[in-house]
């Protein structure tokens, strides 16, 4: 028995389901029409800024759309997070923070204008890596005993910074203050330019940075690397042991993340989710990323993502609380 060949108006019909039923899953065709803008919890020249340019060049050419990179630095993040938290859930306003900014935000600002967990949904993981203590070489400290011995015998006397109250930086030298029994006051800072050019001046003596921008300072002698955090040494920073093989456990890993405000469809947010870790295996950007030292992680889905973080907020929440951060 043959069939009738489809009507026109039959045809039309279940092009309509088929485009009902795009949109139902949140895919729509026509995404994106105009310029995403990649908001960076982060100041200029920073890590967050370096990674989210490195990741936008090759967004921009997969989706035909430019991606513009703005920085907005500030309070460990909540200004950038807060910024996107209220955008339009359109596909058109995305977050690039790092991991503090999201994990350690709701313990020690006590009252954020918004909520990361319901908020902000998970899109992709953007490298994985530390962060570096370092120093001004006229301390004469090569290594972290060195800072410990000194702070010891000089209490109240160094002040370390780092990019703000609640971030990564200051909780890694709070754990390592209570775990030696130091007096080291903290010197916050809003953008990590201002914390390296003190640092490089001799204005402060120590202080945690982020993974990448220290490094041309470390090539040519301007800042002295003491240790780093994490699970292993990173890429660029080979020579330099970590804070765990000096004595000192301290293996979380930090990382960067791309976020989009709460109701974007799970079409966009998926299709994110693949061109960003497609862009991250390119050749070309898995070079530059590890030159800047951080790994490219193993792919994982949005939900997957989602559920990592809330691995790693039980981990950093908690040392968050021991170290009593919302007092320092």
């Amino acid at each position: 028995m043959t069939h009738p060949l489809p009507t026109r108006r039959a045809l039309l019909l279940g092009a309509l389901l088929m485009s009902l039923g795009a949109n139902a899953l949140g895919a729509p065709g026509d995404w994106p029409e105009r310029p995403i803008r990649l908001v960076v919890a982060g100041s200029p020249g920073a890590g967050g800024d370096i990674f989210a340019r490195l990741i936008a060049a090759p967004l921009s050419k997969a989706l035909n759309q430019p991606v513009v990179v703005e920085t907005k630095p500030g309070a460990n993040g909540m200004i950038a997070c807060d910024t996107v938290a209220k955008a339009a859930p359109d596909g058109y306003t995305l977050l690039f923070a790092p991991s503090s900014a999201i994990l350690l935000n709701p313990v020690v600002l006590p009252s954020l204008p918004y909520d990361p967990e319901k908020d902000l949904l998970p899109i992709a993981q953007v490298g994985a890596a530390g962060i570096l203590l370092v120093a001004n070489p006229s301390t004469g400290f090569k290594n972290l005993a060195d800072m410990v011995a000194y702070a010891k015998a000089h209490p109240g006397k160094l002040a370390y910074g780092s990019w703000g109250t609640g971030s990564s930086g200051n909780l890694a030298m709070e754990g390592i203050k209570a775990h030696y029994g130091l007096d080291m006051p903290h010197v916050p800072y809003k953008l990590l330019v201002t914390e390296s050019t003190d640092l490089i001046a001799n204005n402060i003596s120590v202080g945690f940075m982020d993974i990448a921008s220290p490094i041309p300072h470390m090539r040519s002698g301007k800042l002295i690397a003491l240790g780093q955090t994490g699970s292993r040494r990173w890429p660029a920073s080979m020579d330099v042991p970590t804070l765990a093989e000096q004595g000192y456990k301290f293996e979380a890993d930090g990382w960067y993340g791309v976020f989009a405000p709460a109701g974007t469809p799970p079409g966009i947010i998926d299709r994110l989710n693949a061109e960003i870790y497609r862009a991250q295996h390119t050749p070309d950007v898995r070079e530059k990323i590890e030159g800047q030292n951080m790994i490219v992680p193993a792919d994982m889905s949005a939900s997957d993502f989602a559920a990592s973080i809330k691995r790693d907020a039980d981990i950093w929440q908690g040392l968050a609380k021991v170290a009593d951060l919302k007092n320092k």
